[in-house]
C-alpha cells in the first residue's frame, strides 16, 4: 500500500530561482475559472499565453482527481514561479508534476511544460531536478519515466542534463521513452 502524505504538509519547493508550488483543488478551479482569480490565489502574475496547450485538456481531470482525493497534492502538477526583484511581482512561467502515485512496480512518470517566452533558460532542467528529488524522498518510488515529442530537443536536452537514459520509443507515435533510477539518480547526483 502507498503512503500517502497530509496535502497540508506538501509545501512549496525552492530551487535558486523558481518557487514550485503544488496544485491543490483550489488553485486548479481558480486556474479553470478566472486569470484574476488565479493570480490572486497562486500570488503571482499569470501570463496571457497561460496555460501552456499541453494542460488545457488535463485541468479538469486534475480537479476532479483533487476533488477526490486531497492527498494527490504533490502527486499530480506543480506551478513554476519565478521569483523576482523585491520591486517586481512573482511570474508564473511553467508547470510540471506527476501522472498520479508511483505505480506497483515503483514507476512514476513526469512531464513538464514551460511557457516559450521562459524556454532556454535552464528553468526546465531546475524545476525538474527539483521534482525528482522530491519524488525519490518517498520510499515508494523507484525509476522516473518521461516521455517527449522525438522532435523536442530542448526536452530530450533537459532530461539528458538529468542523467535519464533513453529507453526506445514512446507510448504514442511520434514519441520516444526515457527513464532515471533511483539507484542511477543517488549515485549520478542532478545537474543543475
Amino acid at each position: 500500500m502507498l503512503t500517502r502524505e497530509d496535502p497540508l504538509e506538501t509545501k512549496s519547493l525552492i530551487t535558486p530561482r523558481l518557487t514550485l508550488i503544488p496544485a491543490t483543488a483550489a488553485l486548479v478551479q481558480a486556474e479553470i475559472e478566472s486569470q484574476d482569480l488565479f493570480s490572486q490565489a497562486l500570488g503571482a502574475k499569470v501570463p496571457e499565453n497561460w496555460p501552456p496547450e499541453l494542460l488545457v485538456d488535463v485541468l479538469p481531470f486534475f480537479l476532479e482527481q483533487l476533488k477526490q482525493d486531497p492527498a494527490l497534492v504533490g502527486w499530480l502538477s506543480w506551478y513554476w514561479v519565478l521569483r523576482r526583484e523585491a520591486t517586481e511581482e512573482a511570474l508564473l512561467i511553467g508547470s510540471g508534476g506527476f501522472k498520479g502515485q508511483p505505480q506497483s512496480d515503483g514507476a512514476i512518470e513526469i512531464g513538464y511544460s514551460i511557457l516559450p517566452q521562459y524556454q532556454g533558460r535552464g528553468y526546465a532542467t531546475e524545476a525538474v531536478a527539483s521534482l525528482l528529488a522530491w519524488v525519490f524522498s518517498h520510499g515508494e518510488a523507484t525509476r522516473a519515466i518521461a516521455e517527449t515529442a522525438s522532435r523536442n530537443r530542448a526536452s530530450i536536452r533537459v532530461l539528458a542534463r538529468l542523467g535519464f537514459d533513453y529507453t526506445g520509443q514512446g507510448s504514442e507515435a511520434g514519441t520516444v521513452r526515457f527513464e532515471l533510477t533511483r539507484d542511477r539518480y543517488s549515485t549520478k547526483g542532478v545537474a543543475q
